[in-house]
C-alpha cells in the first residue's frame, strides 16, 4: 500500500494535525474561552511545521525550473553547478543511486534534449543541489548549462534510474568510473561512509580512471573518504601519468581489474559508469573475468550495472 504523501503524509498527520487537534480539544473541556487563542496557536504551530519541515521536491513526470545560485570552476572545462531549490528547508528527494534529468531547448535542435547527471550533493544538504558537469565540444547540454549565468533556470525531472543504494545489498563494491563518471560512485560511497555508524559494512574499490593528473575530478573528497573509513580504497588510473606516477597507466585492463577488484560472487556487485567506449570495454572484462555478461539495460539485481 502506497504512503500518502502531500497534506495527508504521516509527518503532517503525527506531527500537525494530531497536536493540533489535541490542543484545541483540551481548551474545550478545560477553558473554552480560550478557544479562540488556542486556534490562534494551533494556525502558528502548524504553519511553522509545515513550512519548517523538508519537501521533497523532485517529479518524475514533469520537469521543474530550478534557478542557478553559484558556479565554482574546477577546470577549463568542468564546474559545479548548485542549483537553488524553493525553500531553504527543500531536498530534492533522490534515492541513493539515481540520478534525474535536465532539460533545454537548443538552437539547431528538432527536439528537446535531455540527460541524465547524479547530483554530487544528497538531501543531507537541504535548499540545494549541486551538479558536477564538464562541459564537452560535442556535448548540448553540458555547453548550455557551461553558458548558464547565475540567476538563469534549468529545468529539472526525475528521480530515475534503475539503482536504489540500499546498505549492506552487497558484500564488496568493484566501482570502475571514467571522467565525470565519478559522480554516481560517490553518491554511493558517501551512503555507505555514513552508514558505518548504523552497520553497513559493504567494501568498496574504485578504479578511477582519467587522461591527465589534472582531470581526476573531487580527488580531495575522495582521498579524504579513503584517510577516514579503511574499507574505502581508490586505485587512480592515467593515460598521461606524471613523472613518478605510482597509479595505473593507461585504459583499465582486465588485468588491473583482477588486481584491483573484489572477485566475482554473489555477493559482489561491479559497478561501472563512463564514456560509451570506456562502457563497453569494461562489459566484455568483467565478462573475462567470471562475471554474469551485462545486459544492454541494467536493473538492480545484475551482478554487472552500468549506469
Amino acid at each position: 500500500m502506497a504512503t500518502p504523501s502531500g497534506p495527508f503524509a504521516p509527518q503532517y498527520v503525527h506531527g500537525v494535525y494530531i497536536p493540533c487537534g489535541l490542543l484545541i480539544v483540551g481548551c474545550a473541556i478545560v477553558k473554552s474561552e480560550w478557544l479562540p487563542y488556542a486556534f490562534a496557536v494551533a494556525a502558528l504551530l502548524g504553519g511553522w511545521k509545515v513550512y519548517s519541515n523538508p519537501r521533497k521536491i523532485l517529479k518524475p513526470d514533469q520537469f521543474q525550473q530550478f534557478e542557478l545560485k553559484e558556479k565554482t570552476i574546477l577546470s577549463h572545462n568542468t564546474a559545479i553547478y548548485r542549483f537553488k531549490l524553493p525553500r531553504p528547508t527543500d531536498i530534492l528527494g533522490l534515492p541513493i543511486g539515481q540520478h534525474i534529468s535536465i532539460a533545454a531547448t537548443l538552437p539547431g535542435q528538432p527536439k528537446e534534449v535531455v540527460r541524465s547527471y547524479t547530483p554530487i550533493s544528497s538531501d543531507l544538504t537541504p535548499g540545494y543541489f549541486d551538479l558536477l558537469i564538464k562541459s564537452y565540444p560535442t556535448g548540448n547540454i553540458s555547453k548550455h548549462v557551461a553558458s548558464l549565468m547565475v540567476g538563469q533556470t534549468m529545468k529539472v525531472r526525475g528521480p530515475k534510474g534503475a539503482m536504489v543504494y540500499k546498505p549492506n545489498m552487497v558484500r564488496h563494491f568493484g566501482m570502475i568510473a571514467g571522467g565525470t563518471g565519478i559522480t554516481p560512485m560517490l553518491q554511493i560511497i558517501r551512503a555507505i561512509v555514513r552508514g558505518r555508524a548504523t552497520g553497513d559494512k559493504t567494501e568498496v574499490d574504485l578504479l578511477f580512471a582519467n587522461v591527465n593528473p589534472e582531470d581526476i575530478l573531487l580527488k580531495e573528497d575522495l582521498d579524504e573518504l579513503v584517510k577516514g573509513d579503511s574499507g574505502f580504497r581508490v586505485h587512480y588510473v592515467l593515460n598521461n601519468p606524471p613523472e613518478g606516477w605510482k597509479g595505473g597507466v593507461g585504459f583499465v585492463t582486465a588485468d588491473m581489474m583482477k588486481e584491483k577488484l573484489p572477485a566475482p560472487a554473489k555477493d559482489v556487485k561491479v559497478l561501472i559508469c563512463g564514456p560509451p567506449p570506456m562502457v563497453s570495454a569494461m562489459k566484455k572484462a568483467t565478462e573475462s573475468l567470471g562475471f554474469q555478461k551485462a545486459k544492454p539495460v541494467s536493473k538492480l539485481e545484475d551482478q554487472v550495472f552500468c549506469f
